[in-house]
């Protein structure tokens, strides 16, 4: 908007008491308007309508706006691309509201009779696990003459504001899954149905598996109890998953996310020091010098896991910083890969095919279909498989939820 208006000049000449305007080319000056007293309404998009106020074509210093929204795409992608790879090693997508989840179970043989018949493999106890669902949306609006007067890069540059914030939606939720230790209910066709974390004391008793038996007090929210992540407490985590089976499953791995502070600490593991294992550097991770004594490295560390670059390995987990991973914090969790039942949190889709993912829904006008339209999208999260995962506060206090995920 304008906030100058052209006036004569005070130059201008006078006849019979008045003063009037000279409009020689060179003869005017703008005047600041709000200097004056006058108050004006927000552009547009300050409003949430994009409006031909605001179509820019560069910044105060000269610089292409455009350019500068590619760069925007450019990172937005890269940082979706972060949370949509981890999103894929956590979760699995499912459509019904309540599902029965085969637990890990063994079977065995019995003795032959000459006129029994054997017993059947029973495929384990399967627990019923409920998935919230809520719909969310958000509008971006244009008028008609934003849309005829703006690039396709700044229209995009909208678009992918949109994009980000529907990546970032569902990641948070399925971390929310996770590092939240309270039971939800969820209100399905009528019915209060529990949403489970990992499991987290709260009377369910664990099935058997193998020799290992469970409490109704089994809890996978588990606290340090001191303020620096030492090599036990790795130890303590990687029990609690393998315990139930997994990442003994074939084709399944145990991955440990950690953020920067906790891991400047792991890579000092050493068994020469007390620790169980050494820590491993991955292949391309920053060099040091490794005592004279040893061997060299038995065994390999990959150098990433589902796109996700790995720090090293220590034992049976692979260790993989990230930055979503809130300081004094741990996670670790069993993953089958992308998309893979086996993995711990389930994203439940809708059920109608037509109405998975994010939406994006036209606008009253056809003929100007992104006029008042908006994205749409439906889901919810609920932990399919609460042995496959544990979380581990960095502190001599009892667990609790971190505040970016409450």
């Amino acid at each position: 908007m304008n906030k100058q208006l052209l006036l004569p000049s005070r130059s201008g000449f006078a006849r019979g008491g008045f003063a009037l305007p000279s409009f020689d080319e060179h003869d005017h000056e703008l005047v600041d308007l709000s200097s004056l007293g006058f108050e004006f309404l927000l552009e547009g998009s300050a409003r949430g309508t994009n409006t031909l106020g605001d179509v820019l074509t560069q910044t105060v210093d000269g610089r292409d706006l455009n350019e500068i929204w590619r760069e925007f795409s450019a990172t937005l992608l890269l940082n979706n691309r972060r949370r949509s790879l981890l999103m894929d090693m956590l979760s699995f997508n499912v459509s019904a509201p309540i599902e029965d989840v085969p637990q890990l179970a063994t079977s065995d043989f019995e003795e032959a009779s000459e006129f029994g018949v054997p017993k059947g493999i029973r495929g384990g106890d399967y627990f019923s696990m409920g998935y919230d669902f809520k719909w969310y949306d958000l509008a971006v609006r244009y008028t008609w003459m934003y849309l005829a007067e703006a690039t396709a890069a700044q229209v995009e540059s909208l678009h992918n504001m949109a994009l980000e914030a529907d990546n970032r939606l569902m990641f948070t939720k399925v971390m929310k899954a996770m590092f939240s230790n309270v039971d939800r209910v969820a209100t399905i066709r009528g019915t209060a149905v529990n949403v489970y974390p990992f499991y987290n004391n709260d009377g369910t008793t664990p099935p058997d598996y193998n020799m290992n038996t469970f409490a109704s007090s089994h809890n996978h929210y588990l606290s340090s109890g001191a303020g620096t992540v030492d090599s036990g407490d790795l130890d303590e985590m990687e029990t609690h998953l393998v315990e139930h089976g997994y990442g003994r499953l074939q084709g399944s791995r145990l991955v440990l996310l950690v953020n920067r502070t906790q891991l400047a600490t792991i890579r000092t593991f050493r068994i020469a020091t007390g620790s169980s294992y050494d820590f491993v550097p991955a292949v391309g991770q920053a060099p040091f010098l490794l005592p004279t004594n040893t061997g060299g490295v038995v065994g390999q560390v990959p150098t990433s896991v589902g796109g996700l670059p790995v720090a090293g390995a220590y034992g049976n987990w692979i260790v993989i910083e990230n930055d979503f991973i809130p300081v004094g914090y741990m996670l670790g969790f069993a993953t089958g890969g992308e998309q893979q039942a086996t993995n711990p949190v389930g994203i439940r889709q809708h059920a109608n095919a037509g109405l998975r993912g994010m939406r994006q829904v036209k606008g009253p006008d056809p003929d100007y279909p992104l006029i008042d339209s908006y994205y749409q999208r439906g889901f919810g999260t609920g932990v399919r498989h609460r042995g496959a995962g544990a979380i581990m506060k960095i502190s001599a206090g009892a667990y609790t939820i971190p505040a970016v995920y409450a």
